[in-house]
């Protein structure tokens, strides 16, 4: 048989039960998981200016850095304000403001002890808090990411964000009702954008002003990601299932 006239009937408001179960399924997990990554940037970079919510001062002090202060006093006064009482915060800062002496370690050590370290000395890639040195390098004036970190979590979000999209976008190939022409636009959308987003990253570390760019490339990819997800799983559980049989290419290039 044609393989075009297989394809023609295989589409989401004809798939049985058991395939849109098994599609229904990895949506249902994956939208979670965006909804999480939503929360935990509204969490950490959204808090980079004390303000909750994302904004170009949350990105540029991400990324470039806040050049008036130190990485610890930022975040002290940002995501980690919650973590250590005004008494803690304000030793801490006048400790990073004064050059952050070795001889006043035995005083600030405790703090880090009983604020920072058990979630720190946990999670890689991240200060432990428990040596002076490493906790030195944090109230160091704040130039931003390091090459090594944005290369660590750009591949990691390049190698993540296109495996999603290549199932999602898989899955909306079988959608019906869009001309070829817009479903092939808004597939290629993500992918596109998640290029603008993490190349953004870089560049903003270098020009502040580019940090717009970071909220345009994730607004992009998140509303396809909306578009091909509900339309997916309207198609597969809502559209009137009728027996027509839907054709793919009753749109035509």
């Amino acid at each position: 048989m044609d393989d075009n006239k297989v394809m023609s009937h295989m589409n989401l408001p004809s798939l049985g039960i058991a395939v849109r179960t098994l599609f229904s399924g990895y949506l249902m997990v994956i939208g979670v998981g965006i909804l999480m990554s939503i929360i935990q940037i509204l969490l950490t970079h959204g808090m980079a200016d004390g303000e909750f919510g994302v904004s170009t001062d949350d990105i540029v002090y991400s990324y470039h850095g806040n050049r008036n202060s130190s990485k610890l006093e930022v975040k002290l006064n940002g995501s980690m304000s919650d973590k250590a009482n005004e008494k803690d915060k304000a030793t801490l800062v006048k400790w990073a403001r004064s050059g952050a002496l070795p001889e006043e370690w035995k005083e600030v050590g405790p703090i880090f002890e009983a604020n920072c370290v058990q979630c720190h000395s946990s999670m890689p890639g991240l200060p432990a808090f428990t040596e002076y040195e490493s906790s030195a390098e944090v109230a160091k004036t704040d130039m931003g990411a390091s090459v090594d970190s944005l290369t660590r979590v750009s591949h990691i979000h390049l190698f993540g964000i296109a495996f999603i999209f290549i199932f999602v976008g898989f899955i909306f190939t079988l959608a019906v009702g869009f001309n070829p022409k817009v479903k092939a636009v808004i597939i290629a959308i993500p992918f596109l954008f998640i290029l603008i987003d993490i190349s953004s990253w870089w560049v903003t570390s270098i020009y502040p002003a580019f940090a717009w760019a970071t909220i345009i490339g994730g607004f992009g990819y998140m509303m396809a990601f909306a578009v091909m997800w509900f339309t997916s799983m309207y198609q597969m559980w809502i559209l009137p299932r009728n027996g027509k049989r839907y054709d793919l290419n009753e749109w035509r290039d």
